[in-house]
Formats: C-alpha cells, sequence, structure tokens
C-alpha cells in the first residue's frame, strides 16, 4: 500500500472543506421558480426577460451568465442577486439554465399570433424620411453590450436615435427593397419591424423560441424566419409582420431539422434554406402568388450556412464530410463539386470581387489563421493568405483596392489585416485600440469611408478614410457588434454579406 504523507493528507482535507457545498438539481429548480420565473416564464421561454434554455444561451458564457445573475444588468429590469443567493446558489442556477427543458418545448401559430404587436400603421406614417439624412446611407449599428440599436448618419457620423433592442439580435438585420424598413430578430425569436423613415418601432412578433436568422423577399411581400427551436419556416407579411403560415423543417423522409440559414436570392425571386440535420437544401419561389411549397436539391452533407455566386446560380456551403465546402447548382439541382479547405472555412461571411477580370472567392476561417481565395470559373483554390489568427468577417467595397478581415478569435484579436485584391497579399495591418477585439467593418454607400467595430463595453465606432486609411472619427458604442449600410444591403453590393 502506497502511504500518502501526512501534510498533503491535511492539504486535502483543508481544500476539501474550503469548497462550497453544490446544490442539487431539484434545489436549483425551485431557485429558478422562485426568482427568475416571473421574468423569464414558467418553462424558461421567456416573458418580459428573454428566453433561458441552452439554445438561446449557446453563444453566451456560462461566466457571463454567472455575473449577470450576481450583479444584474444595468439600465434594465435585470436585478443584482448577489445578496440574495451564494456563489452555490448562483452556480447551481447556472448549470440549471444550460440544461434542456424535460419535455421539448413547442410554439404554435395560436402563440405566434398571440404575441404579435402592431404599434404603428405604416399607411399612416410619412412616406418620405423625416430627419434630414440620406436614408440610403444610414448605418444600422447593432450595441450587443446592452441590447440597443444606433441609427447612424453615414454622411455626418452621428447617431440620429438609440433604443433597445431585443435580447441578443443575430443573424445580421434586413431590409425592405426601398430601404424604408428593417427587420431584426433575436435569438430567442422576436422579430420586429422598424420603419427608418420616420425612425420608429412599427410591429413586433415571437416566430419562434430560438431564431437563427430571417430574409426578406426581394418584391418587399414576405418576410421568411429561420428556426432552431421548433425546427421550421415562419411566413410573415412584411407590412406587419402578421402571421402567414409556418413550414415544417422535415426532409423527404420525415426526418425533423433545425434551420441553419435563410437567404434571398433576387434574381432568382425565391428564398434558399439550408437544413441543419437533413441532406438537402430548399428553394421557396415568392414569385407572383406563391404556394411556398419547398423545391428539395439534395446535397451530399447537412449545410450549415452559405453564400452565393454573383449570378445566384450556386451556392458555396460549409461541409464538415468536404472538409471544406461543397458548390450547388441551383439551376440543374446538382451538387457540383467539393473543395477541400483547410480548418472550419466561414463561408457565410465569404466575399467576392473581381481579379484580372475574373470573379473570385475569399473566406475567412474560424479555426485556423488564414484565408482562402478560390476561383469562381474552375472552383480551384488560388491562394491560402496567412493571418495573425483565426477570423469571422470579411468586407470590402467595389470602390476599395482592399478585403478587410479580422482575427476575431486567439490573442491578437485587436488586429485588422487589409489585403490587397489583386495581390492577395495583406498590405496593412491596423490595431485600433490594443488589446481590444477589433471585427466587423462596414463602407459607407460610396466605399469613401469605413467603419470598424471595436467589441468591448467600453468600444467605439471608429470611421476611416478607406483610401488613406487616416482615422476620421471615433465614436463610443457598447460593443457595437455589427453595422449595416441601408444602400449597400439593399442593392446586394460586391463585398458585402447576405
Amino acid at each position: 500500500m502506497r502511504l500518502i504523507p501526512l501534510p498533503l493528507l491535511l492539504l486535502a482535507s483543508l481544500a476539501q472543506a474550503a469548497t462550497p457545498a453544490s446544490v442539487p438539481h431539484e434545489q436549483a429548480e425551485a431557485l429558478y421558480q422562485q426568482h427568475c420565473q416571473s421574468c423569464h416564464g414558467a418553462n424558461r421561454l421567456g416573458a418580459a426577460g428573454p428566453a433561458l434554455l441552452p439554445e438561446s444561451l449557446g453563444r453566451i458564457k456560462p461566466d457571463e451568465v454567472r455575473a449577470v445573475i450576481r450583479d444584474g444588468r444595468p439600465a434594465s429590469q435585470m436585478a443584482a442577486y448577489a445578496s440574495v443567493l451564494d456563489a452555490p446558489q448562483i452556480d447551481a442556477l447556472v448549470s440549471y439554465l444550460y440544461q434542456p427543458a424535460a419535455t421539448a418545448p413547442t410554439w404554435s401559430d395560436a402563440e405566434i399570433r398571440a404575441s404579435h404587436r402592431l404599434l404603428a400603421d405604416p399607411d399612416k406614417l410619412p412616406s418620405r424620411a423625416q430627419h434630414g439624412a440620406d436614408p440610403l446611407n444610414l448605418f444600422v449599428v447593432v450595441e450587443a453590450g446592452d441590447h440597443h440599436v444606433s441609427i447612424l448618419d453615414g454622411d455626418k457620423f452621428e447617431v440620429l436615435t438609440r433604443f433597445q433592442s431585443r435580447f441578443a439580435l443575430h443573424g445580421g438585420p434586413k431590409f425592405s427593397p426601398d430601404g424604408r424598413f428593417v427587420y431584426f430578430a433575436s435569438r430567442d425569436g422576436w422579430i420586429s419591424l422598424y420603419d427608418l423613415h420616420n425612425l420608429t418601432l412599427v410591429a413586433e412578433v415571437r416566430a419562434g423560441l430560438n431564431t437563427r436568422n430571417l430574409a426578406v423577399s426581394n418584391d418587399g411581400r414576405w418576410v421568411l424566419v429561420g428556426n432552431y427551436l421548433p425546427g421550421n419556416l415562419v411566413l410573415l407579411d412584411a407590412r406587419d409582420l402578421s402571421l402567414v403560415k409556418h413550414i415544417p423543417a422535415l426532409g423527404q423522409d420525415g426526418t425533423p431539422s433545425r434551420v441553419s440559414a435563410v437567404y434571398t436570392a433576387p434574381p432568382r425571386d425565391s428564398f434558399v434554406i439550408a437544413l441543419k440535420d437533413v441532406q438537402e437544401v430548399w428553394e421557396l419561389s415568392y414569385a407572383g402568388e406563391p404556394t411556398f411549397v419547398p423545391r428539395r436539391i439534395q446535397s451530399r452533407d447537412v449545410l450549415d450556412d452559405f453564400s452565393f455566386t454573383p449570378d445566384y446560380r450556386h451556392l458555396l456551403a460549409t461541409s464538415r464530410k468536404a472538409k471544406g465546402g461543397q458548390v450547388i447548382d441551383l439551376d440543374s439541382g446538382a451538387a457540383v463539386i467539393d473543395i477541400a479547405l483547410p480548418g472550419m472555412p466561414h463561408l457565410g461571411s465569404g466575399i467576392y470581387w473581381k481579379r484580372d477580370g475574373k470573379w473570385v472567392f475569399a473566406t475567412p476561417n474560424v479555426s485556423q489563421g488564414l484565408i482562402s481565395v478560390l476561383d469562381l470559373q474552375n472552383w480551384k483554390l488560388i491562394k491560402e493568405i496567412p493571418t495573425e489568427g483565426p477570423g469571422f468577417f470579411m468586407r470590402s467595397h467595389i470602390n476599395s483596392a482592399y478585403a478587410w478581415t479580422d482575427v476575431f478569435f486567439g490573442p491578437n484579436n485587436d488586429a485588422v489585416h487589409l489585403i490587397d485584391k489583386q495581390t492577395l497579399e495583406i498590405a496593412h495591418t491596423l490595431r485600433p485600440m490594443p488589446g481590444k477585439n477589433a471585427a466587423h467593418v462596414e463602407f459607407t454607400r460610396d466605399g469613401r469611408y469605413v467603419l470598424l467595430s471595436v467589441w468591448d463595453r467600453d468600444g467605439a465606432l471608429i470611421v476611416y478614410d478607406s483610401k488613406t486609411l487616416e482615422e476620421i472619427k471615433r465614436i463610443p458604442m457598447n460593443k457595437p457588434s455589427g453595422k449595416y449600410n441601408v444602400g449597400n444591403k439593399i442593392e446586394f453590393a460586391e463585398g458585402t454579406s447576405h
């Protein structure tokens, strides 16, 4: 028998004594019912406060949730519980929130309709912009730090208004074809319609319990919402967000699926949808008097996200089986080719531009420090550009010589690379606020200026001259996770994403 020295035994017993006793699951559930249920709902589906399901908290670290329970959230109804709950109780609550619900939550048509709120009649609001700024050069800025949205004049770089959004907006806002209305989706399923001409909220509805993103038809009639929970598509009237119908995400053989992504394809007059759990891509036509019966395209793998080629004939989708990407011909419905790419390319944030008169496509990579550049004629890899770490977003503009890409993950996430679009070399590396995460850029409509986010609660939007790279202005903001130029978005401009 191996003897353990007495000092080590004493240290071990002291450590055991210092470790707080864990709280059983049943007690954690009781704590939730006592302290959280009134705001977040009996089944954690949300009420006055957001849903607290694992699907809704997926990208929020447990330590962040722990801090919010302990310290509260400023300028909100979320109170601090440090004086009410001790550390083991808070830990138990956090663990409970990340556990799946005992019974799979559902969200019916009746519940969608009951959640609908019409706050203003668009027909009675002025049809012209009332704020004096260029309506096609506005920026919609999502401030994730305190769940607000700022509307920014893209000429003067001044905030026109700032308002509270639903919890954890996700998937990027989408716009009506004329740029007047913007549509937001939150992770816990709330869809909001905002009038940019009158700077007022028009309508809201809860279309699901965990939402991926939404798309707006190019004729401005329809909004299609893609949900993880329940796994379905929800079709809304774009005028007021009233429910039209829901479409269960079921494979040809009846297998249920979550929805990975939904985008509009304007030249095709259709929505294109990737499914998370079945090997199918769906296309739903919205031309004429649509039935919204999906056209099913078989894929070689389940798809996470995708981008279109400039002509909208092909989509480039992330495929784990292909260890990179899969190309699908939307006209023929055939899977064209698998493209082996290292790491985990983030094809949904890829962008395209013309190099030597030919279209190329570049994608960041969320697991390796490189940018992959593809020839869109033969699908061959042209070059892999080393970066200082894995990235998430890329942006450019037809009037810019550079493709901007962040280093979103890792110790060098304060860096942003500017890649020369012709030489495919890194021409500049900026560090706007050393030590703070710099990510997501967006150009003004004419491409003269570029706005960069510093993802920090004491962050900022930094405005650069896109040619000289001179800093023009620094606008303090609370973790501005994304900003979206109206003109670039409604024109589906080269260098932006969907």
